[in-house]
């Protein structure tokens, strides 16, 4: 039976790899668990599954003990910094190596993840847009492994979300462009363009995040830059005071629009395509 959520291992000393029936497992690597039987529900809930060994731990009986995290575990980000998702402690006798070509195999049939990460600040007039957005996404049933977070203006744990493995972020922002307010658009930054000597324009600032600097930013902590896709709107009253709460007109009447423009991004990730190519931008205005 395995010990699952068990954050007290007496004098655990922490190792990189054990070896188990079938080879070598390591940090990092993929196993399939096989619990033993006559276990207890988690048990039979976990029997097959693929995850990731996140830590190998010795207690202080010399008996060995892998953490691991299930592939697709919401709980690996909740929104707040970089999170452990859910741990669960298996013995090396419970687990089997993961073979190339399975791995293959998972990956070749999984869906993307996706990553809507939503952004603003309630207090400024339609950069609340992002969080409106956010709201209504939230109460829809979305795809698997598909998740809407509502950043607010927490730049810095929005930086570790995108460098967290998801495949897709889109970003959800007001963000004016000089088009009329309530144009929602699409447009695919170029990573490759952001210098990491511009460090000093990638500090967050709270009352005004650019998601352009919160990459920026991204790419100085290191990790790897996945795909990107920024969800637009052209605001109206952007900038105004601070303590303006509510979107204008135009803006509000662009959250639908929004939403719709999401889903079909989501459609199309999901079927394997891509929606914007070569980086350009494009447009969708309401009336």
């Amino acid at each position: 039976m395995n010990e699952w959520e068990w954050g007290l291992l007496e004098d655990k000393t922490p190792v990189d790899r054990v070896r188990i029936a079938g080879g070598e497992v390591r940090v990092g690597d993929h196993v399939r668990m096989r619990p033993r039987a006559g276990g207890d529900v988690m048990d039979i809930a976990l029997a097959g599954r693929i995850a990731t060994v996140e830590a190998i731990e010795q207690d202080y009986e010399g008996k060995f003990h892998l953490a691991v995290v299930v592939d697709g575990d919401p709980g690996r980000d909740l929104g707040m910094l970089r999170q452990p998702g859910h741990r669960f402690f298996f013995d090396p006798s419970e687990v089997e190596p993961v073979t190339p070509e399975d791995e293959a195999t998972t990956n070749a049939i999984r869906s993307p993840s996706i990553l809507i990460a939503c952004i603003g600040n309630i207090f400024m007039g339609d950069d609340a847009f992002g969080v409106e957005v956010a709201q209504r996404l939230k109460l829809r049933e979305l795809p698997e492994r598909v998740r809407v977070i509502d950043f607010g203006i927490r730049g810095l744990d929005l930086a570790y979300a995108i460098l967290d493995g998801n495949d897709v972020t889109i970003l959800v922002d007001a963000c004016p462009r000089g088009d009329r307010p309530g144009t929602v658009y699409v447009m695919e930054p170029d990573l490759n363009s952001m210098d990491a000597g511009q460090e000093q324009s990638s500090v967050v600032d709270a009352h005004g995040m650019d998601p352009l600097n919160v990459l920026r930013l991204a790419k100085t902590m290191g990790g790897d830059l996945k795909r990107i896709l920024l969800v637009g709107c052209e605001p109206e009253t952007l900038g105004g005071e601070e303590g303006a709460m509510g979107l204008s007109k135009p803006v509000t009447d662009a959250v639908d629009e929004a939403v719709r423009v999401i889903d079909s991004l989501v459609a199309k990730i999901l079927e394997g395509g891509w929606p914007v190519e070569d980086s350009q931008p494009y447009s969708a205005k309401g009336d």
